[in-house]
């Protein structure tokens, strides 16, 4: 346990947790209050949040609606150089439900050379900036359009959205999320060298060291920083509404079977009578899970700098305080 660590939540992280996750950090939201606990970094340190990045854009994709600078029915070629792409004519609408028929990965990533290099020495398979990106993108094929999770799709949908604004992705991050909710710790570094002091490191599941995941293109999809101490906040600001771009927590289409939704990155999961909306995210050594229950008013985030699933731990932990708040 570490300084600033609430003891209660601390103690019942380490008992689910074990030895599996030697570096974890936790939020809970009941009653509009934010509790929050580290085990193995300081409080402050800030984690990889991996595809919880996708939440962000999609509540700047939202705001963004709302203050008329984009349309739904606009495309990623209206704010973006794409050229002849096949990406150019998709619909943000349709990029913001995973719904446009883009692969998972931008073309390249997947390389053998690549892979081994991650799998092998924990390197970043990331790093371009928006000009590789959008160069990249020249070569994408596009699939049938259904519900199909693409990171690449959210990589374009946040920097459209950032030059429909005449700003950059991380700038519009600032302006319209962390500065209005005061969540300092949450960054999207484009270069390793931009990592704050007590930026944490992660490790795969066999406890290998692994590379910082930034990278300028990376940011909307899985390239943003926080501390747990922000993520808490950012989760009350969820419950409570005051979050830029709230809408884009309400699904308006289905990802997968009829008890699972989607908003704007946002899904809905219908379970046992209640609605959770949660994402998960994934990095070569974090692992990240947030998730609210809006009509009990209640919230989990949970981080782990080991690149293993806390996503039952999330739900579980969210169940509980759900029950024990009535």
């Amino acid at each position: 346990m570490t300084a600033g660590t609430d003891a209660t939540l601390a103690a019942g992280l380490r008992m689910r947790v074990g030895r599996r996750h030697r570096v974890i950090a936790a939020a809970t939201v009941t009653s509009g209050e934010v509790t929050t606990a580290t085990l193995g970094a300081d409080p402050d340190a800030d984690f990889e949040i991996g595809s919880i990045s996708k939440g962000f854009t999609g509540l700047l994709y939202v705001d963004a609606l709302e203050r008329g600078e984009i349309d739904a029915r606009s495309t990623l070629g209206d704010y973006l150089p794409l050229g002849s792409s096949a990406a150019a004519a998709l619909a943000l609408r349709e990029v913001s439900t995973h719904s446009s028929g883009l692969p998972r990965l931008p073309p390249g990533i997947v390389s053998p050379r690549t892979m081994g290099q991650m799998w092998l020495h924990g390197a970043n398979p990331y790093g371009e900036d928006l000009p590789e990106l959008l160069e990249q993108v020249t070569q994408v094929k596009l699939g049938r359009p259904r519900p199909a999770y693409s990171n690449l799709g959210f990589e374009l949908l946040g920097h459209a959205i950032a030059a429909a604004a005449g700003t950059t992705y991380r700038e519009l991050v600032a302006a319209r999320l962390t500065g209005p909710l005061d969540l300092p710790s949450v960054y999207a570094p484009s270069s390793a060298d931009e990592l704050r002091s007590g930026s944490l490191l992660g490790t795969s599941r066999l406890g290998r060291p692994q590379q910082a995941w930034t990278g300028e293109a990376l940011a909307p999809a899985g390239g943003i920083r926080a501390s747990i101490q922000d993520m808490g906040r950012f989760t009350l600001a969820l419950l409570d509404g005051s979050a830029p771009g709230i809408a884009a927590l309400d699904p308006v289409a289905p990802l997968a079977g009829p008890a699972v939704r989607i908003g704007a990155a946002w899904i809905t999961l219908d379970r046992h009578g209640r609605h959770i909306v949660w994402h998960n995210g994934g990095t070569g050594g974090f692992r990240s899970w947030i998730g609210i229950d809006r009509a009990a008013g209640t919230g989990v985030v949970v981080i782990s700098a080991t690149a293993r699933s806390v996503d039952r731990l999330g739900m579980s932990m969210l169940t509980a305080l759900t029950e024990a708040a009535g």
